[in-house]
């Protein structure tokens, strides 16, 4: 497929699964008339109209690739988009990274305040699972228990929330890249490759036959981050949305740090094609995925 035809196809991709998010995000949560409605609100203004979205394309993608049904997809992508906005509202405090800023609105706390924020953070991380619990995202419930188990483990501290406390230290101890690697690898790459096995799990590909697509998001989630460091370094602060250059003034070793520009992007495009030769056993069902590598890594924001 052209490079064209496959930028038109993510685009498509990505608009029609903003609009699925949003919808089943604004279903789920209606604004009661009560004492609650503010926590509510927060937590709309959290995931609703936020993001690339990336995680549940991926999910969707797969799970359509083995014939799984596309509403229940949409509904586990909501899950894990629910778990990542509510790492962004708590990153975001004051005790973490102090942003006010975030997809070029003010953040959680700045909009509401600290105490709503961390509810609504909460209140997001038990949303997920109970999207994944509820029988209308599969009616069989080992799917639902793999479901729950694999985004769980990619949350907690053998996934993100751990990454993201190596991050927290990561300014006390001088890190090398092995340890940046896996600093990331458990902060970004976990979410991203749960989406990728939540789609096998909803399409019941049996765990043997998931090695390539562990393999092809391990990669997309390394070449992901080294284009975050490499916006961090150099992007648009209006286009990113949010505030940049932070790790650089907080002393934290990045990709581009320990690498130098040129060679951190030359290794996000390698990770890239790396990520996309994992598909070979594919045809164009899985073009989208091709296409989500290589838009990982030449993104703006």
């Amino acid at each position: 497929m052209g490079l064209v035809l496959a930028d038109d196809l993510l685009g498509r991709g990505l608009q029609r699964i903003r609009g699925e998010v949003d919808g089943l995000f604004d279903a789920l949560l209606p604004v009661p008339e009560d004492g609650r409605a503010r926590l509510v609100e927060a937590m709309r203004y959290a995931a609703i109209g936020a993001g690339k979205r990336v995680r549940p394309l991926l999910l969707v993608t797969v799970a359509e690739m083995y014939g799984a049904s596309r509403s229940a997809a949409v509904r586990a992508g909501c899950a894990v988009e629910a778990i990542h906005a509510y790492s962004l509202v708590h990153d975001d405090l004051p005790c973490m990274d102090d942003d006010d800023l975030r997809h070029g609105k003010p953040t959680v706390h700045k909009a509401f305040d600290d105490a709503t924020a961390v509810l609504a953070g909460d209140s997001l991380h038990a949303l997920a699972f109970e999207i994944l619990a509820d029988p209308a995202t599969s009616s069989d419930p080992f799917v639902r228990a793999e479901l729950v188990q694999a985004l769980a483990c990619a949350s907690g501290y053998n996934g993100m929330a751990g990454g993201q406390m190596m991050d927290i230290t990561a300014a006390e101890i001088e890190l090398d890249l092995r340890t940046v690697t896996r600093l990331q690898q458990l902060k970004t790459g976990a979410l991203l490759g749960a989406a990728v096995e939540m789609g096998a799990i909803l399409g019941k590909v049996p765990q043997e036959g998931r090695g390539h697509l562990r393999a092809y998001a391990r990669d997309i989630g390394l070449a992901f981050q080294i284009a975050d460091d490499l916006l961090d370094h150099e992007g648009d602060e209006a286009k990113a949305g949010k505030a940049l250059r932070k790790d650089a003034g907080a002393g934290k070793a990045t990709f581009v740090s320990l690498m130098g520009a040129e060679q951190a992007r030359q290794q996000a495009r390698a990770l890239s094609e790396q990520a996309i030769g994992h598909l070979q056993g594919h045809g164009d069902e899985a073009e989208l995925l091709r296409a989500l590598a290589r838009f990982v890594v030449e993104r703006d924001r």
